[in-house]
């Protein structure tokens, strides 16, 4: 199979040199590797998620990079989000495990919207308290809708979580 790369500089549009790929070192060890590259695979991740539909209203995004249990995650560029207006089981407890999980097949390795609380910004421990999307998808809703969590309403908040129930 013969690849060549074009390199254009600074001529004309009419000459245009190409390069025999065998003769240029990009220090890949076959096609196949170029697939399994997490880096490519998050930008693909990216795109998909970018044509998505838009939560209508967001303050920051970022990709989930680690969910800690089924109301706390972590947010690159942003910190760690806590879902405000819910309270899912602690370690140990019955459905701990099945409300993280929940998270983790919503959330982990997507681009997430993120609603911050603007009459509270942050919780005790510093985490920032928000209503996350996925797309379009409110989680902290869909936990309460399918028994995940129970609605925890803290004032002062923004968000009404009765009212998702």
């Amino acid at each position: 199979m013969l690849l060549s790369i074009s390199i254009a500089g600074c001529v004309d549009d009419n000459s245009i040199s190409q390069i025999p790929l065998d003769e240029v070192d990009l220090n890949i060890s076959s096609p196949e590797s170029l697939l399994n590259n997490s880096s490519i695979e998050s930008e693909i991740n990216l795109i998909n998620e970018s044509q998505a539909q838009i939560p209508p209203h967001y303050e920051k995004s970022g990709i989930c990079t680690y969910v800690v249990d089924g109301d706390t995650l972590d947010v690159k560029g942003v910190g760690r989000i806590r879902l405000v207006g819910v309270n899912t089981p602690e370690r140990g407890e019955p459905g701990y495990q099945e409300a993280k999980d929940f998270v983790k097949s919503k959330c982990l390795g997507k681009l997430i919207y993120l609603d911050i609380d603007d009459k509270k910004n942050n919780d005790r421990y510093g985490r920032v308290l928000a209503v996350v999307y996925v797309g379009n998808t409110n989680i902290n809703a869909e936990l309460l809708k399918k028994g995940y969590a129970e609605v925890m309403y803290i004032p002062p908040s923004e968000f009404n979580p009765y009212s998702w129930t």
